[in-house]
């Protein structure tokens, strides 16, 4: 599970899960193409291991088709290529079924849905050129089970599984697999302060491990899907929750 010299493009890669991706593929020898709103990623992206010499930051917007075209424009200038890409960027906007307004359900759907389609088919085009690459969309447990408040993020993660296996079928015979990860609540600062206090308390007891997962527990699980060992994984998707979704 080495990265030598390969590209692996990583969009919110600022922070959270995303950095966690980030700094991991960098271990491994990847030179790293991370893509944010946060204008801290460039920085962020000169402090992974290898430094600026070998990693990129970009600030765009992932719902925005001329920001992910010059996304990938300037991941090519650099490097020529991209091999992998983990399609991360996401957003949560909670409210009753009832209440939640026109313009959160909207946002939700641009930067998850929107957003990962984009990137996909940009980065797509360019692996299908070339016959070979991996791509993993961060999902969520929120794709298979009802969460109460979560109406918009619930619908745009299933659909991310949903464009998941698509890709998946169509693209294989250019060489490509697409896959999906579905965490639980992760522990980056963000989930943290979510779910500090009783409510997080009370979310643990009902993961049957009783615990929340750790964003370097799914990085490991992105560099396993984009490894030379998972190549007959494909259209999967791969659910990170300590058993919550199975009861």
């Amino acid at each position: 599970m080495r990265f030598q010299d390969k590209v692996v493009m990583v969009t919110g890669g600022a922070a959270g899960i995303g950095l966690a991706v980030a700094q991991l593929f960098a271990r491994r020898g990847a030179n790293l193409v991370l893509a944010d709103v946060s204008a801290a990623v460039k920085e962020v992206a000169a402090g992974l291991p290898g430094g600026a010499a070998r990693n990129l930051g970009v600030v765009g917007d992932v719902s925005d088709a001329r920001a992910v075209d010059a996304v990938v424009k300037a991941a090519l200038d650099r490097f020529g290529t991209i091999d992998v890409l983990v399609n991360n960027a996401g957003i949560v906007r909670l409210a009753a079924a009832e209440s939640l307004s026109e313009a959160d359900w909207d946002a939700t759907m641009a930067v998850n849905l929107k957003g990962p389609f984009l990137m996909a088919q940009a980065v797509g085009r360019v692996m299908i050129s070339r016959r070979r690459g991996s791509i993993v969309n961060i999902a969520s447990q929120a794709a298979i089970i009802a969460i109460d408040k979560h109406v918009a993020y619930c619908a745009s993660k299933a659909a991310v599984v949903g464009l998941t296996q698509v890709l998946a079928l169509e693209w294989a015979r250019h060489g490509i697999t697409v896959n999906a990860v579905s965490p639980t609540v992760v522990e980056t600062e963000l989930g943290k302060k979510a779910w500090a206090g009783e409510v997080g308390e009370r979310a643990k007891r009902q993961i049957p491990t009783g615990r929340f997962a750790q964003p370097e527990e799914i990085a490991a699980a992105v560099l396993y899907l984009v490894s030379g060992v998972a190549g007959m994984i494909n259209g999967s998707n791969l659910v990170i929750d300590g058993g919550n979704t199975i009861q």
